[in-house]
């Protein structure tokens, strides 16, 4: 009974520390996107999350890392979209690598739209130091993602390819999230969706 009872306990003690967790996590994201990272302050953030500065700095150390596990948890969520679409399209038959690929590209688009508010955030470069290497790192891997994706070779025109290609689908996922409207947004995507098709048309 006893270890029962330690287990049960065990697990609310996890469950709130999630949702103590998810709570900041999710007041960040409101604070960073009225106020940008420089004129946010931690005060606004337990505030808004109905928490304490003590708990903020125990869960992620300072208002840095909570930007930076917001990020990383927004490019988590978009490389989630994408993979799961690009999956469902495999188990669905499809073959075709540029296919794959589009899928792919439409899931993380839309997903902009979904996220537009972190995706605007995350684009105007106001972050804490280090962030830009971390984007820029990021970005690499996803061009090396990509070229798996296409399943190209390592020649320079390849490579070029398919750096041209995610760059594409970077800028319209930008496009997308500064988009008045859903349908604006659409549009945004079907236009990138041409374009990578247009480019990859011999």
């Amino acid at each position: 009974m006893a270890r029962s009872s330690s287990g049960k306990s065990g697990s609310w003690e996890w469950s709130r520390t999630a949702q103590t967790r998810s709570g900041m996590l999710q007041a960040a994201r409101e604070v960073f996107a009225e106020h940008g990272f420089a004129e946010a302050s931690v005060a606004d953030v337990v505030e808004r999350a109905g928490s304490s500065v003590g708990s903020l700095y125990h869960h992620f150390g300072g208002k840095t890392e909570l930007f930076l596990t917001l990020y990383e948890e927004h490019q988590a969520a978009h490389e989630e979209a994408a993979a799961s679409s690009v999956a469902l399209a495999r188990q669905a038959g499809q073959r075709d690598p540029l296919e794959l690929f589009i899928v792919g590209a439409r899931a993380f688009l839309e997903s902009s739209w979904e996220r537009r508010d972190l995706v605007r955030l995350f684009m105007d470069g106001d972050g804490p130091p280090g962030f830009e290497l971390m984007r820029r790192t990021r970005g690499r891997d996803w061009v090396r993602q990509n070229t798996i994706l296409l399943g190209v070779g390592d020649d320079p025109m390849d490579r070029l390819t398919v750096a041209v290609l995610t760059t594409v689908i970077g800028e319209a996922g930008r496009e997308v999230a500064t988009s008045e409207s859903r349908e604006e947004a659409a549009e945004v995507v079907a236009a990138a969706i041409e374009i990578i098709r247009r480019f990859n048309t011999p």
